[in-house]
């Protein structure tokens, strides 16, 4: 797989075959895109929390997606539970953020938290992501 890079990422945008809605290109770097929490999050030390993308994400059937916690938010002190973006995938992205430290984080609305590299796949898959959390808005629990 092959890593995306900003120029292919804002080509796409533009092409209208990739969504990060809404795009703000201040979040786009060399090899992906950063995120933003959708709310204000505070996190008390030795806690974990559920937060959301600002941003819905649509991916076409020729592109995954990584997710990297910032190097920022790692020295910090969070770690985060962090998956694949499956082909096909729309809807905003929950991510549970743990506090390591021994204060409380926080966050504000529009902060970047995680960065989103895309990889283009040799070919369009076969089986899109067809999912229990396609469509999520906002935060979403596990659902079994």
């Amino acid at each position: 797989m092959t890593v995306l890079s900003d120029s292919e990422i804002e080509g796409r945008i533009k092409g209208k075959s990739l969504v990060l809605d809404p795009y703000d290109p201040r979040s786009l770097n060399g090899a992906g895109y950063d995120l933003r929490v959708g709310m204000d999050v505070a996190i008390p030390a030795g806690t974990h929390q559920l937060v959301a993308t600002l941003e819905r994400v649509e991916l076409p059937d020729d592109l995954a997606g990584t997710l990297h916690i910032r190097s920022s938010l790692a020295r910090a002190g969070i770690v985060a539970s962090l998956a694949l973006v499956d082909p096909g995938f729309r809807g905003q992205l929950t991510i549970s953020l743990f506090n390591a430290e021994i204060e409380a984080f926080r966050m504000s609305k529009g902060d970047r938290f995680v960065q989103l590299a895309l990889h283009l796949l040799s070919r369009k898959t076969q089986h899109s992501y067809r999912g229990k959390y396609q469509d999520s808005q906002g935060i979403v629990d596990s659902r079994p």
